[in-house]
């Protein structure tokens, strides 16, 4: 929908809230000035919707009294900004708000066009959201890169896509199962055919996007969450590190934050498997950890360690 169309539309949301505004206001409002106010106030006459405009000093715009208006109307962007909120708070496990959410979700459909309740039940069946703290770094993604995924995720519909890496941009092929928010930023997880293989991609770096006549086949069950989870801990660095852990998985999971590395039962111990370019960063978050541990690779680990615990020693010594 076109950016003026919007704007009409903003200015009779705001007539049916308010009642009454003031011409200055209600431009305020919708950010656009006097001059283009009346025009959008035209515009809405011309499609049968009267205002009433009063001039001086307590002036200003109205609805005519009794007048009925049409249905709720939503815009691309409010409709995608009502999908996630109500995902959100879906997401944040309050007692009571799981029903609350489907009643409006129930409520919406019955007002939205087609087209909009099908983009709305894409975000819902496709999107995951870690709403742990992180910055909101993808401000600046592409709104419909997000509707066009999720809609093609819920379709289990091919896509074609242009790719900015730090080599260049890249075209291909993918077969998107599902999105996900985390850390401050849109990702989307599918099987990419130009590598062959299950690939996250950063919506920010998706300079285009559409559709392509092909279709394909999705695992039961997917999460597409715990996928982009294990896949930043274990995405390949300088240094594979392998850490037994003399703790049983769940203390092991209490203690170590969840992008470090993937844990694995061994046991009564857990088998700690990881990649890092910093082994310094690395040792001093096993030197904050309660039970005891064994370094199984690499032997550049154990130095780092040892410097680490040369540090608090000297530190400790300081003190004394």
């Amino acid at each position: 929908m076109s950016l003026p169309t919007t704007r009409v539309l903003t200015v009779l949301e705001l007539l049916q809230a308010h009642g009454r505004m003031s011409g200055p206001e209600l431009a305020r409002r919708v950010g656009v000035d006097g001059r283009t106010l009346r025009r959008y106030v035209a515009s809405l006459e011309e499609i049968g919707i009267p205002v009433t405009a009063e001039r001086g000093r307590h002036g200003g715009y109205a609805l005519v009294p009794g007048f009925k208006l049409p249905p709720m109307a939503f815009t691309n962007d409010e409709a995608l900004a009502l999908a996630l909120g109500l995902l959100a708070a879906r997401s944040l496990g309050l007692s009571g708000v799981v029903p609350a959410v489907a009643s409006a979700h129930a409520k919406l459909e019955r007002v939205m066009p087609e087209a909009l309740k099908q983009r709305v039940r894409a975000i819902d069946d496709t999107v995951a959201l870690d709403l742990a703290k992180g910055d909101a770094r993808d401000a600046g993604a592409d709104n419909a890169a997000l509707v066009i995924l999720s809609q093609a995720a819920q379709a289990r519909q091919r896509v074609h896509l242009i790719y900015r890496t730090e080599r260049g941009a890249s075209e291909r092929d993918v077969d998107p199962w599902g999105l996900a928010w985390r850390g401050g930023r849109w990702y989307a997880v599918g099987y990419c055919h130009l590598r062959r293989g299950l690939r996250s991609f950063r919506l920010d770096r998706i300079e285009q996007v559409h559709a392509i006549p092909a279709s394909f086949g999705r695992p039961e069950g997917f999460d597409v969450l715990a996928h982009l989870v294990s896949s930043m801990a274990m995405r390949s660095r300088t240094h594979a590190i392998e850490v037994l852990l003399h703790a049983d998985i769940t203390t092991a999971q209490r203690e170590i934050f969840e992008t470090i590395g993937v844990l694995e039962p061994a046991g009564d111990s857990t088998l700690l498997r990881a990649q890092a370019d910093d082994l310094a960063w690395f040792a001093r978050e096993l030197s904050r950890l309660p039970f005891e541990f064994e370094i199984r690779q690499p032997d550049a680990l154990r130095a780092a360690l040892l410097a680490q615990v040369e540090r608090l020693q000297r530190r400790h010594g300081g003190r004394g």
